[in-house]
Order: structure tokens, then sequence, then C-alpha cells
């Protein structure tokens, strides 16, 4: 019995050093990536050309998702809020749940599992077939020119995301409120307009998904620099940058909306 209480004991320390030592490598290689941003922004179509391969790209899962998940609030609101003779507030929930939760955790999952396994799978195989080392050997700093902008990209790009998702997921509301069921227009966006602050509501949703997109692009490539360079390296880091992503957005969620929200 001691030896299996010692034996446990040896593996949930050797668990926790590897944990803080990755903790640390990343807190470093951030140090690095803010570093040499400076570089990377002397050329700026590089991080163009990310926000384009992040952003861009990403756009048609965002508006499909993000107006099936404003059509399912406008079905689900109705039905609750009919209950209490409070209808004409349909405007009001979906509006308040899109751009204060909604929009910026679920844009934020939805960027993970595309861009940023995207963004990890890139780093990764370009570390396997040596790429990276070549640059190093040509005098081009890898982390300067490849990972600062595609870091860059995945941060400019989120708060975009996150704001059509916000916006498209209103819609989908309005045409299930307004067009299909039949909540009367004007009640529908002047209680909107009246509810939704701007600096409550829609600036700190807008904080959110940077803290967000901060947070998924540097998972992303953080796990790609430091992929073991074989196919299941690769994988199982690309593995990791989709977990790891979805945990730390669902914990600074609610780390943020707990400060954010605190005085209201």
């Amino acid at each position: 019995m001691p030896e299996r209480l010692f034996s446990a004991v040896a593996g949930l320390g050797h668990s926790l050093n590897n944990v803080f030592q990755r903790l640390g490598f990343a807190a470093r290689f951030f140090m690095m990536l803010l570093r040499y941003s400076g570089q990377s922004f002397c050329r700026f179509r590089l991080t163009v050309r990310e926000i384009y391969f992040s952003g861009f790209q990403s756009l048609l899962i965002m508006l499909v998702s993000s107006l099936f998940i404003g059509m399912v609030l406008g079905l689900q609101g109705f039905e609750t809020l009919q209950r209490f003779g409070s209808a004409d507030a349909l405007g009001v929930m979906v509006a308040l749940s899109l751009t204060r939760e909604l929009g910026p955790v679920v844009a934020a999952l939805l960027f993970a599992s595309r861009a940023g396994s995207s963004i990890t799978a890139e780093i990764g195989l370009m570390k396997a077939t040596e790429q990276l080392m070549a640059m190093d050997m040509m005098a081009i700093n890898p982390i300067a020119r490849v990972v600062a902008p595609k870091f860059w990209g995945g941060v400019l790009s989120m708060p975009l995301l996150a704001s059509l998702f916000s916006a498209i997921g209103i819609f989908g509301g309005y045409l299930i409120g307004v067009v299909f069921i039949g909540v009367d227009e004007g009640a529908f966006w002047s209680q909107m307009q009246g509810a939704v602050d701007f600096r409550f509501d829609i600036w700190n949703g807008i904080i959110k998904s940077f803290v967000f997109g901060i947070a998924v692009s540097l998972i992303a490539v953080f796990e790609g620099y430091d992929a073991i360079p074989t196919a299941e390296g690769v994988s199982a880091s690309i593995r990791r940058t989709v977990v790891n992503s979805a945990l730390t957005i669902l914990a600074l969620d609610f780390v943020l909306t707990s400060f954010m929200f605190r005085g209201l």
C-alpha cells in the first residue's frame, strides 16, 4: 500500500512538473513573439495574408452558425417570454445573449476548431519538414517570419468575426420572431435599442473576443512550434490546440464576466 501511494504521488508530481515546464516555455515563447512582432509588422502584407487565411476563410462557418443560433434563440425565447406576457422583449433577449456571451464565446470556439487547428497543422508540418530549421540556417527568424504574422492575424480577426456573429445572430432572431412568428417589429427593435448599452454590452463583448483571440492564437502557434516533428506529433498538437483552446475560452469567459458585469 505505501508503495502504491508513493508511486501515485510520484506520478502526480511528474505530471505537474511537466505542466509547469510547458507553461514556463509558453511564457518565454510569448515574450519572444512580442519581441519579434515589430519585424513582422515591417512586412505587414504577411499579417494581412494571415487575416485572410484565419478570418475571411472562417467567415462562412461563422455566418451560418450564427444565423441558426439566432433562430434557435428566437424560437426558445418567444416560447419562454410568451408565458409571462413579454413577447415584445424578444429582441432584448436575443441581442443581450449574443453580444454578451454567445457571440464572443461560440465564435471563439469555432475559430479555434477551424483556424486554430489549421495554424497548428501548418507550423507543425513546417517543423516536421525542417522548413523552420532551414529558415534559421539562412538567418531568417522563423518566429518573426512565420509565427508572429499568424498570431496577429488571428488576434485581429477574432473581434471582427465575433461582431459579425452577433449581428447575423440578431438577424436570425428577427427572422423567426418578427417574420415567421409575428412579434411586433417596432417593439422588437425599439426595446433592443433601449436596453442594449454600448459600453456594458457591445464593448465588453468586443473586449472578450479580443482576449479570446489572443489566447486561441497563442495556443495555436505555440502547439505548432512545440510539436514533435512526426505525423503523430503534429496530430497530437492539433488535438491539444482544440481542447486547450476550448477550456481556456470557457475559463476566461467566467473570469471576464465576473469582472465586467459585477457592478450591474
